[in-house]
């Protein structure tokens, strides 16, 4: 079994990285080499803005090479949940915002010739207990009403054709929801980046920031170079360089782990008797799962197995046992089978868990997807973008206030009491 990620290990390393120092002036500097500051940089470059990423580690090295593989449209919450929280018309645009993203993730694909294995395949919301139907089904109709006609209810006699598993009760179909190979399309939003004339450094983690007459100079370990305008884009990870100057930050989002393992590749079979609908799956519960075949027909199954705001190889393999036994329970007739790679990763929650973009304290940042980055992060790429160019109005989180959250500085002390509840919760549901 590998302990690495799927994603990082079936993908073609990106070679476009600058052997050179870190130096220059530039226009625009972005921090962060996942999907969001991927994004920013291709649509920067190809409008001439002279561009240089910085990324601590490689290329798709944090969420955005370590996630599920889906990309969901909806949002985070019960749809009721957001417009009780943010309102009808806000709720509204920000489930729009969720299916715009696909669309572009789908047109950047096609723009720049990106074999990453893009496919609508759908999603299901799937009832874990009997009583979570009603709920599931009350959200559906609200969802299909108001903003999303392409949504279907499947009763639980219905689920054999989509998943083999006894399990559950019913399901929310998400009709336009994709999937992907991640590490495949980080490595092409990159080679794209690059071509349009970007300038990208691994292996560079911003350890200060200071001002330089009207920009900004950013200090690496492989050395500095200065920028008019700087895109913050480094999601659940801002906090990792604790020598980078990002406290307002750290103060807000949550570096949460969430655990992966990929199975041998299953027989057709074995497929048929698992996923035959082929679709990504999530289950209901709090502390629940999701799941998907990759390209190459492995059982990608992943979950918050443990609180944690740790991932290592160490903490990974111990998550790895967990989601074992979580797939044993789901799909009994692989409670057996090899599992090949097992990973871990960050998410970056915010307390409301809604994401949030803007600007703050000489930053355009975008961050807090909260388990919903790997849909949402190209399209507000594409916003922080305009917003260096001075285009304002694409933003779709643009006004969204983001209060510190209180006695935390970013250590979440309180993981393993969260945990305690959505355990309680789920017993009791």
């Amino acid at each position: 079994m590998k302990l690495t990620s799927y994603w990082h290990d079936s993908a073609s390393a990106f070679t476009g990285a600058e052997t050179d120092p870190v130096e220059g002036d530039v226009d625009v500097a972005i921090i962060g080499g996942g999907f969001t500051g991927l994004n920013a940089a291709r649509r920067l470059a190809k409008a001439g803005v002279r561009i240089a990423l910085l990324e601590a580690r490689h290329i798709g090295a944090g969420g955005s090479g370590r996630n599920g593989g889906h990309l969901n449209n909806g949002i985070a919450h019960g749809y009721a949940d957001a417009k009780a929280h943010l309102g009808a018309e806000r709720a509204h645009a920000l489930y729009r915002a969720h299916d715009r993203s696909i669309e572009m993730i789908e047109e950047v694909i096609a723009e720049e010739g990106i074999d990453c294995d893009f496919r609508r395949a759908g999603k299901l919301k799937l009832a874990s207990k009997p009583s979570h139907v009603a709920g599931l089904r009350a959200n559906f109709e609200l969802i299909q009403r108001e903003v999303d006609a392409d949504t279907r209810w499947l009763e639980k006699e219905n689920l054999t054709e989509e998943i083999g598993s006894p399990r559950f009760h019913g399901a929310m179909l998400y009709e336009k929801a994709a999937m992907m190979h991640m590490g495949r399309y980080a490595t092409g939003l990159a080679d794209a980046a690059c071509r349009h004339g970007a300038r990208i450094w691994e292996n560079a983690p911003v350890q200060s920031r200071a001002r330089a007459g009207s920009g900004w100079e950013l200090a690496t370990p492989r050395g500095t170079l200065r920028a008019d305008r700087v895109v913050l884009a480094t999601g659940a990870y801002t906090g990792q360089v604790k020598a980078a100057p990002f406290g307002w930050f750290r103060r807000r989002i949550i570096a949460v782990g969430s655990f992966i393992i990929a199975t041998r590749p299953l027989t057709d079979v074995e497929v048929a008797a698992t996923l035959p609908g082929n679709r990504t799956c999530v289950t209901s519960m709090n502390i629940g799962n999701y799941f998907r075949l990759s390209p190459d027909n492995r059982l990608i199954f992943g979950g918050r197995a443990r609180f944690s705001a740790v991932s290592d190889e160490q903490s990974d393999a111990k998550s790895g046992e967990v989601l074992r036994e979580s797939l044993a329970r789901t799909f009994p007739h692989l409670a057996n089978i090899e599992i090949d790679y097992c990973w871990g990763g960050l998410v970056g929650m915010t307390k409301d868990r809604f994401p949030r973009a803007g600007e703050q304290d000489g930053l355009i940042y975008g961050m807090g997807y909260s388990g919903h980055g790997a849909q949402m992060s190209t399209l507000i790429g594409q916003s922080l973008a305009d917003m260096a160019m001075g285009q304002k109005d694409t933003n779709p989180l643009a006004g969204l206030d983001w209060p510190a959250i209180p006695a935390y500085s970013d250590k979440p002390w309180f993981l393993p009491f969260v945990g305690l509840w959505f355990g309680l919760k789920d017993r009791l549901s």
